[in-house]
This record gives structure tokens, sequence and C-alpha cells, in this order.
């Protein structure tokens, strides 16, 4: 997972109050498309994109958002929508084919968000349905300007004091917006609220203890209490009154979620045949892993060796060292094997992860925004283990971050994923490449370097190795293929819980998904009941497995062009320079033909 996970948030919900759209475009010529689009899609960015969503434009590291706040209202909400529409037609009128290859690329990109947009706010419509959006929105619009000190505490508390401002009438137009949402929904936002309203009892003030001034720190004395109390407020009214009439359904369908699978990762593979890529990957781990788990101890089944392998992690309080641990050996292989360049010696900085993401996510990255100037730290999240939890749960929970998965989660969050994805941001060509992207190239990128990373020998054990490290070895392989498996089984749910693809009566249920990531992807229940609660609003999170499988075939398909001059590192940094977008646009790029990515 990475920032724009963040973003996207409130960029989905609409806010500010639009300013003046010219009359509708009529078609443009040749002549002047380029300067056209590059004029339209700067005024996207800024009347559109930014404008609605300014806690995206403060992570953009675009500060002169910070004291504004999403204006979560109906009204809001269909302005934003007119706005769209607008810029779809302008988008719309620019000939692709009088601008070059890679800015037509961008038109497609920029006009794809543009309908991935309108298809979340009418038809999707988690303004309607999602509470979560709302409490969670609001905490992360205050905790992107205190998580980095790219201005002085002062100014920045300024800015949190003029959005806390704002806040209760966003809880406000939540209780008038939400209608009956999924149960689930609801659950998942009331279980969040009280880590909401710890985060601004403690950790925001926490944050800016170092400001003196006397009339800013009254100022935030009273913003923040009124934001506490209006968070508690909303807790209870979701207790109250909205967890009773929560009988809505969570499911995009069939055919919603095919359109969001096009505009979003440009794929449209039919369901069916993406199922049977899912099962396909899903069996080859499955195998793999039994295989595996037969050299380290012939006598256990898989499933023995796996709840070995569970028991075998660091205790809570050593989790973040034992990330940072891995760091200086990722790097010093991929530089030693000639993987991908690593643009920076600056690591990555280890901290737990937000409050407001601890509910459906174990680990992520966090970089600055591609407009920072001023901060340039990127955070690595861990989530730790709650204090009131049960052994049984933090156990379960800890096996998730075993001896063999640190080193997968390492992999994909920091050297060579996300981390150097976001070292790599300078040199993509475009500022649309730089703010939107496909997950199945963030995702799908992250999770390939997890098996190529040890594909190409990382964590081997020597001529020489001792049993200890050949079973170690092992081990860190049987992770990977562990959390292979995750993201198999986050493939098969995906389609499975929103289609009902393949399923009697077209339903597949929470406790059949539960059960599925537990027995066919390995998982624990708890780790099963957090992922598919995720999955229920984080419809397509089959774009891990998937955008590996494109990446994986783009590569063989470019050796088979290149033969024997094909260069491993070539081949990564030059997909590094592509930006964060589709696997197809890529494929154009790097072998020049439009052929299906899989």
């Amino acid at each position: 997972m990475t920032r724009k996970l963040l973003a996207a948030l409130t960029v989905a919900i609409g806010t500010a109050l639009l300013m003046p759209i010219a009359s509708p475009a009529q078609h443009v010529s040749a002549d002047g498309a380029l300067q056209t689009f590059n004029f339209v899609s700067d005024q996207y960015f800024t009347d559109v994109y930014f404008h609605f969503s300014p806690t995206s434009g403060t992570a953009a590291g675009l500060h002169q958002y910070d004291t504004q706040l999403e204006d979560y209202s109906a009204a809001s909400i269909q302005k934003q929508i007119a706005a769209l529409h607008e810029y779809e037609k302008k988008v719309e009128a620019i000939d692709p084919s009088a601008l070059d290859a890679s800015v037509a690329a961008d038109r497609e990109i920029l006009l794809n968000n543009i309908r991935t947009t309108l298809l979340t706010l009418e038809v999707i419509r988690p303004w309607e349905k999602n509470p979560d959006n709302y409490s969670s929105g609001i905490t992360s619009s205050i905790f992107v300007l205190m998580e980095r000190p790219y201005a002085p505490a002062e100014v920045r508390l300024h800015a949190v004091v003029e959005r806390e401002k704002l806040i209760p009438q966003v809880l406000q137009e939540a209780r008038k917006n939400l209608k009956n949402p999924p149960h689930i929904f609801t659950e998942i936002a009331l279980e969040q609220i009280d880590g909401l309203v710890s985060f601004f009892q403690n950790d925001v003030p926490g944050a800016f203890s170092s400001v003196t001034d006397p009339d800013t720190k009254a100022a935030f004395a009273k913003s923040n209490a009124a934001v506490i109390e209006a968070l508690k407020s909303y807790g209870a009214w979701m207790k109250s009154d909205l967890l009773p009439r929560s009988n809505g359904d969570f499911r995009l369908g069939a055919d919603t979620f095919r359109k969001k699978l096009a505009y979003d990762e440009m794929v449209d593979i039919p369901l069916d045949r993406l199922l049977q890529i899912a099962y396909a990957d899903l069996h080859k781990n499955q195998v793999e892993f039994a295989r595996v788990a037969k050299e380290v101890d012939p006598t256990k089944t898989p499933t023995e060796v796996l709840a070995e392998l569970a028991a075998i992690h660091p205790a809570p309080d050593k989790l973040l060292p034992a990330f940072h641990n891995t760091f200086d050996s990722l790097i010093a292989f991929i530089n030693a094997h000639h993987i991908i360049t690593i643009p920076s010696t600056v690591q990555p900085t280890l901290e737990e992860t937000p409050p407001f993401m601890r509910a459906t996510t174990f680990a992520s990255m966090d970089p600055p925004g591609p407009f920072e100037t001023h901060s340039k730290k990127a955070y690595f999240n861990v989530t730790l283990p709650e204090k009131d939890w049960t052994q049984q749960h933090v156990a379960e929970h800890m096996a998730s971050f075993n001896v063999g998965t640190i080193i997968s989660t390492s992999v994909h969050e920091a050297y060579p994923g996300h981390y150097v994805q976001f070292l790599w941001m300078p040199e993509f060509p475009s500022k649309i490449r730089k703010v939107l992207g496909a997950n199945t190239n963030i995702e799908g990128w992250a999770h390939y370097c997890e098996e190529m990373m040890l594909d190409q020998g990382y964590g081997a054990p020597g001529p020489n190795a001792t049993p200890d490290q050949v079973r170690e070895s092992r081990l860190i392989r049987l992770g990977q293929l562990q959390d292979a498996l995750l993201r198999d089984a986050r493939f098969v749910n995906s389609i499975k819980l929103h289609t009902g693809e393949g399923e009697p009566g077209g339903k597949w249920t929470m406790d059949q998904a539960v059960d599925f990531f537990v027995k066919q992807g390995y998982q624990s229940p708890s780790v099963g009941l957090v992922e598919t609660k995720r999955g229920t609003a984080d419809a397509t999170y089959l774009y891990y497995t998937l955008g590996k499988l494109e990446i994986m075939k783009l590569r063989e398909d470019l050796k088979k062009k290149e033969g024997s001059a094909f260069n491993l590192e070539t081949f990564h940094d030059n997909f590094m320079r592509q930006g964060f977008v589709p696997i197809k646009v890529i494929r154009r790029a790097m072998l020049h033909d439009d052929l299906p990515v899989l």
C-alpha cells in the first residue's frame, strides 16, 4: 500500500466550491493539440483534482491547499460531478493522433481518471454508503499536516486549526448523506472511531508540543476539543442510529466492477478468464509451498510447517527494528547483482501505522508527494498489536510478520518495491504520471519484486551453508509464497465478493471469503477477517497478482524480442522511467505493441 491510498480516502468524496468552467469545448484540430492538452490537463488538476481534494494537494506537496478541507456536502459533490463531465468533454475533444505516443497515453490516463471518479461518485456512491470515509477522511487531512516537518510547527499548526474548524460540519454532512450503508462499512467505521478520537486526544497535540505561541495554542485547544467532541458524537450516532439501519450491499456488481478495472488498470479481460488466471496462480503457489515445506521437514504436512513458520517472529516491540535490519542486506544484494538502479542512499523511516489505517492494513509505504520540496522523508508504516488484544489475537497478528514475510514485506514496501519507485519519481515524464497511478503498476511492481528477488538469489544458501542457513532460506521462500497466496486469495475474493462470478445464485458471502483466505490462502483467521473487510471497500484489490503477472509477461516478451541483449537492470530501470502508468501503456512504450497484457 502507498501514499496514494491515503489521498484516495478523500479524492472521490467531493469538496470545495468549483471555479467557473468555460463553455463546452469544440473538437480540437491537430494543429495546437499538444498545447491544448497541456493547458487542459493543468486546468484539471487546479480546477478539479486538487480543488475538490485539498488533502491530496497537501499530500502531493502543494501547500497552498493546507488550510482548506474537503466540502463533503451533497451540493459540492454535484458540482464536482458537473466539473468532471465538463473536463471529460474537453479531453475527449483533443485528437490523440495529433499527440506523441507518450502524451497520447497521458491523455488516455487522464480521461480514465475522470471516468473512474465519475463512476465512483455517480454509481458506487461511497459518500452515501461508507461512514468511515468521513471520520477517517478528516483524520487523514490532519495527519498529512503533522507527519512531515515541511514547514515550522507553528505554520503547520495554524493549518491544522483552520482544517479542524471545518471538521464538525463534515460529520454533520455525513449524517445527511449516508443512506442505508452496508453493515460491514458501519462496523469498520465504529471499529476505528476510538482510535481516531485517541489520535486527536494524544497524537495531534504531541506532534505540536514545541509550539509556544499562546494565541496559536489557545486556538488549537478550542478547535481540537471541538473535533474530539464531534467524533465522539459521530461514533454514538453511528452505534445508536446508523448501525441498526445499515442494511445496504457493498457489492459493486459485475458491470461496475468491469468498468472500474478498465478505467483504473486498462484491463478488459472477461471475469471468468480472470478467475481462471487467479486459480492457476493460486494452485501453482500451493504446489510450490508443499514442495518447499517438505524440504523444511519431510515428516510434517504443509499445514504443520505453516504453523511452525507462524510462530517464528520477533516480539511486538522488536518488530520495527527487525524490518530495519533487512535494509542493508537488500541494498547490497540489489547493487551487487544489478537488479535496479537505486537513486538515493537515504533509507525510509520506520514508524507505527497511523490509527485510521490499522483496521485494514498490516504495512505500508508513505513517501512524500511528488511536489514536496522541504521534507523528503518517506515513512515505512507497520501495524503493531493493540494493547487490548487477546493473546491469541496478538499471536495471529504477529504470524503475518514471520521470518519469511518480514523479508517479503521489506522487499515489497522498501527495496526494491515502493520506496525505490518513489525514488525514481523525478524521472517520470509528466505531471500526470507523477500524480495519477495504476495499482497494477504500483502494487504489481512491489509484489513482483518479492518473487523476483528470491529468484535472483537473495537469501539463497551458499555452497558452504550450515543446515540452519539452508533451513532459513527455505523459510524465507515459504514466507514469500504465503504472501503470494494471500494476494491470490485477494484476486479470487475480489471478483467473487463483488460479482458472484461462478457462484450459484451469484453470491459469495463474507464468511466464504474469510474461509478462502484461511484454507486456500494459508492465512490466520484474524488476517482472513481483516483482508475480507478490506475487500468490501477496496473492490479491485486483485491488482497485486494481476499486476505481477502482467510485469512477468512483459519481461518474458521483451526477453524473446531482445534475446541475449536483454538485461534485467535495464528492463527494471526503463520500467521505472514510465511512471505509475497501467502496464498496457508500458507495453506500448517498451515493445511497441498493443497485445493483451496477459
